[in-house]
C-alpha cells in the first residue's frame, strides 16, 4: 500500500510525485504514457498497471491532468470508479467551479470523498517554500490530507470548504494574470519600437510592486464595500489616457487590439456614467451579462 497516488504525470504531476518521493512518501504513479513515469520508479516510484490498480494503491489519490474532461475519462476506466469507495481524491487539474462540483458528486455517489485545488506555481517551484496550493472542501478530510500535501508546497492553504472556492479564486487570478501577461508584453512592444530596453521596463514594474500591491489591496477593499466615490485619480482620467495607446498604436505601427480592447471597456463605463468614479468601477460593466 503507498502514502500517495499520482495520476498524470505531465510536467506537474511529475514534479509533484518527484516531491513526495523526496519527502519519504511511498508512491504509486499512472500515465497514459508510461515511459515518463521511469525517473520517478528509478527513485522507488511504483508504476501501476491500470486506473483502479492506481486509485486502488494508496489511500489519497492526487489527479492532475489536462482538464476535467480528461480526468473524467479516467475514471469511465474499467474498475475505476468501483475502486473510489473509501478514497480520498484531491483534483489538482485546470478547470471551472461548475466542474469541480459536478466531479465531487462523482466520487462522492462512488463511495469515495474528494477535494478540489488550484496551484500557484511553476512545476520548477513544487516542493519549496514558493508553491502554493488551494484546498476546498470539508476542513476535517484537509486536515487528514495536509501532512501528505505539504510535501508539495510550503504554501498550502485551505480556501473554504464549498469545493469550488478554489478553482474559483484561481480562475479570478488567472483574469488578473492574462492582463498581466498582456500588458507586460504590450510596454515591451512599445519599448522595442521606441529603442528601449525592456529588460529596464522590466526592472521599473518591479520597482514599483510595493505600490502596485497597495492599490490591488485598496480596489478588493472598495469593491468589496462599493465606495467607488472620491477617488484620487477619476476613471475618465484613466480611460483617456488609455484611450491614446490606440493613436500610439498607430504611430508605431504595431498591434493595436489590447488597446482597443481597454480603451473601448473604459469609454463604456464613462458612457455608463462612471467616469467620476474608482478606476474599479469598470466592474460595473464587466459584470453585467
Amino acid at each position: 500500500m503507498s502514502d500517495v497516488a499520482v495520476i498524470g504525470l505531465g510536467e506537474m504531476g511529475s514534479a509533484m510525485a518527484s516531491a513526495f518521493i523526496t519527502a519519504g512518501h511511498e508512491v504509486t504513479v499512472w500515465n497514459r504514457s508510461p515511459q515518463k513515469a521511469v525517473s520517478l520508479m528509478k527513485r522507488g516510484a511504483r508504476l501501476a498497471s491500470g486506473i483502479a490498480d492506481a486509485i486502488s494503491a494508496a489511500p489519497m489519490v492526487v489527479i492532475c491532468v489536462s482538464d476535467y474532461a480528461v480526468t473524467s475519462s479516467i475514471l469511465d476506466s474499467a474498475g475505476a470508479e468501483e475502486a473510489l469507495r473509501g478514497r480520498l481524491v484531491v483534483q489538482l487539474s485546470s478547470g471551472i467551479p461548475k466542474q469541480a462540483r459536478a466531479l465531487a458528486g462523482r466520487v462522492h455517489r462512488a463511495g469515495g470523498m474528494y477535494l478540489d485545488g488550484a496551484i500557484a506555481a511553476w512545476p520548477r517551484q513544487i516542493g519549496t517554500a514558493e508553491a502554493a496550493i488551494f484546498i476546498s472542501g470539508p476542513l476535517e478530510q484537509f486536515d487528514a490530507a495536509k501532512p501528505t500535501l505539504s510535501a508539495l508546497a510550503g504554501g498550502l492553504t485551505h480556501s473554504g470548504t464549498d469545493i469550488a472556492t478554489a478553482l474559483s479564486l484561481f480562475n479570478a487570478a488567472l483574469s488578473y494574470f492574462a492582463g498581466h501577461w498582456i500588458g507586460f508584453s504590450y510596454g515591451a512592444a512599445i519599448c522595442q519600437a521606441e529603442g528601449l530596453p525592456v529588460d529596464a521596463f522590466g526592472d521599473m514594474l518591479a520597482d514599483l510592486s510595493p505600490s502596485l500591491a497597495t492599490d490591488l489591496q485598496h480596489m478588493g477593499r472598495v469593491i468589496t464595500s462599493g465606495s467607488y466615490a472620491n477617488p484620487e485619480s477619476r476613471l475618465v482620467i484613466a480611460g483617456t489616457d488609455i484611450g491614446r495607446l490606440v493613436e500610439l498604436a498607430d504611430d508605431l505601427k504595431i498591434g493595436n487590439d489590447w488597446p482597443i480592447f481597454a480603451g473601448s471597456t473604459f469609454q463604456q463605463a464613462i458612457r455608463a456614467g462612471f467616469g467620476t468614479e474608482e478606476h474599479c468601477a469598470i466592474i460595473k460593466v464587466l459584470s453585467r451579462h
